[in-house]
């Protein structure tokens, strides 16, 4: 979700505000048109392993907006038949933003209508790392002689119940992925689009789904 800063600038108005238009305007039209149209799960990269490098200000500010607007926001989508994952580290943030996720993930596990990822201090790489770490914890691998595969490994990924992307789209204009899903998105078709995230309607959604009909899935077939 890019742009957010270049949107508020561009308005005249603090950095910020970009960040809160998306949680307060963008998500929740989005996240119920996508289940109208049938899509089955929506990730949401909202913060990365690297946006710790931001400064104070920004960093603290969208803090408050996780931990002032998150179970709000959740409460609302758990109402609606929304269910609500996560991915990430999230033991790097705050107790009580960490058990407001926890807490919603829980709340939310038995609805059906949408599953929506929020990837949370989230890094590719980082991702990866810590599945290592985890496997070589577990007595399985601890073998050197122990034989593993691909499904093997992605047990141990934040992803593990959730199904690789079909598409990623990429709001503000960068081509790249800069460690989105680096394992799971093998075979995601791609979409970089020239808007902001604060821009992102329901209907730019339905034009990125007519996009992605139009591609070949040939799956290195």
């Amino acid at each position: 979700m890019d742009g957010n800063r270049r949107w508020a600038r561009e308005h005249n108005l603090p950095e910020l505000e970009g960040h809160r238009r998306v949680a307060d305007a963008v998500l929740e039209k989005l996240i119920e048109h996508a289940a109208d149209v049938g899509i089955g799960y929506l990730t949401l990269w909202a913060w990365s392993t690297e946006n710790w490098n931001r400064t104070p200000g920004e960093v603290k500010g969208i803090m408050n907006l996780l931990r002032y607007g998150f179970a709000k926001f959740a409460e609302k989508m758990h109402k609606k038949g929304i269910r609500i994952q996560a991915i990430g580290d999230i033991t790097r943030l705050d107790p009580d933003i960490r058990e407001s996720i926890k807490t919603y993930i829980e709340k939310t596990k038995e609805n059906k209508r949408i599953t929506v990822v929020f990837a949370v201090n989230y890094g590719g790489r980082d991702e990866i790392i810590r599945a290592l770490r985890k496997m070589h914890e577990h007595s399985q691998f601890q073998n050197p002689n122990s034989k593993f595969n691909e499904q093997d490994f992605a047990h141990y990924l934040d992803t593990k119940d959730i199904p690789d992307p079909e598409l990623i789209i990429r709001t503000g204009g960068d081509m790249r992925l800069s460690g989105f899903l680096l394992w799971q998105c093998q075979y995601s078709e791609l979409l970089f689009v020239d808007w902001y995230m604060p821009d992102f309607t329901p209907k730019r959604l339905d034009e990125a789904v007519v996009e992605y009909a139009k591609r070949q899935r040939r799956f290195g077939r």
